[in-house]
C-alpha cells in the first residue's frame, strides 16, 4: 500500500497547472493526504482525481482560502472523521482520520508558529500535545497508526539545510523540535529518516525567495510516521523532490499489509 502526503498551498492551483493530475496518474498511490488546500468542494472539479479512481474526503477550515485537508483514496476506508474534537483546532480544517483495516491513518496539517511573539507559537505546540494524546488515544484502543503530514518543524540539523539561520525563527526552535522527540519516544518512527539515517540534502520544502529551491536550501518538514508495531511492515519511505507546482513536494512510505 503506498500511503502518500502532500502540502499543495492551495489545490486549485495545483488542479490548474495539470501537475497533481500527472503526479497521480504516474505515481498512483493507495491513499493521498493533501493539506493547506485552501479551498472548498464546492470550488473545486472533483472529477480530476475520480476519472483516476479516487474518492475524497474533505476538512475545509471555516475562514476562507486558509488551511484545509483533503484525503484522496482508492478502496473506501471502514470509517472516516474531521478533526480531533477541539474547536479551535478543528475551525482551522487540520486533520482527517480513516480507519483501514491494518490501521487508522490520519492526515494533518501542523499550525505555523508564525513569528516568535505572535502568539501561534503557543498554538502550535498546544496543537502538537493535543494531537499525540489523540494518536495515543486511538493506540491505546489496539489500532497501529499512521499520520502523516506538514508538521512545520525540522527536527535535527542534518533535517535543514541552514540550521543556524533556521533558529532565528519558528519551525527549528528547540522547543518544537523537543516535540518530534517525544513523538519518537512515545513509540512513533519518522519513516524517511529510519530507513535513510544518513542522508543529507533530503528535503520537503523550500522557501520561494532567492530561488532556494532551484538550489535546495530546504527544510524536511513533511514526515510520515508509523507507530512501532507497524514498523515490520514498513518496505520504503521517499521524498518526491521533482514534483512541482508547491513550495512543498510530496512525500510518502509503501507498506505491507
Amino acid at each position: 500500500m503506498q500511503i502518500c502526503s502532500w502540502n499543495v498551498n492551495g489545490l486549485r492551483a495545483t488542479l490548474k497547472s495539470g501537475d497533481l493530475q500527472a503526479w497521480l496518474a504516474d505515481k498512483q498511490p493507495d491513499v493521498v493526504g493533501m493539506q493547506e488546500v485552501k479551498a472548498t468542494p464546492e470550488q473545486t472539479d472533483a472529477s480530476a482525481w475520480r476519472e483516476l479512481g479516487y474518492q475524497e474526503f474533505w476538512h475545509p477550515a471555516e475562514r476562507a482560502g486558509y488551511s484545509g485537508a483533503l484525503l484522496l483514496y482508492r478502496e473506501p476506508p471502514e470509517a472516516i472523521r474531521a478533526g480531533i474534537g477541539i474547536p479551535e483546532f478543528d475551525a482551522e480544517g487540520r486533520v482527517i482520520e480513516a480507519d483501514f483495516p491494518a490501521f487508522t491513518l490520519i492526515t494533518a496539517y501542523f499550525p505555523n508558529g508564525g513569528k516568535k511573539d505572535s502568539g501561534r507559537l503557543e498554538f502550535k505546540l498546544s496543537f502538537y500535545a493535543a494531537f499525540l494524546a489523540r494518536a495515543n488515544a486511538i493506540r491505546a484502543a489496539g489500532r497501529g497508526v499512521v499520520f502523516m503530514g506538514d508538521l512545520n518543524t525540522a527536527h535535527t540539523e542534518i533535517d535543514v539545510a541552514r540550521p543556524d539561520e533556521a533558529t532565528k525563527g519558528t519551525g527549528f526552535l528547540p522547543e518544537e523540535r523537543a516535540w518530534i522527540d517525544r513523538y519518537l519516544a512515545e513509540g512513533y518512527i519518522d519513516t524517511f529518516r529510519s530507513l535513510n539515517p544518513g542522508t543529507r540534502d533530503a528535503y520537503s520544502y523550500w522557501d520561494a525567495w532567492r530561488d532556494r529551491r532551484a538550489r535546495n536550501v530546504g527544510w524536511r518538514i513533511d514526515y510520515v510516521m508509523v507507530s512501532d508495531d507497524l514498523r515490520p511492515r514498513l518496505r520504503r519511505a521517499f521524498i518526491e523532490s521533482s514534483v512541482m507546482s508547491s513550495d512543498h513536494c510530496p512525500v510518502g512510505i509503501e507498506l505491507d499489509i
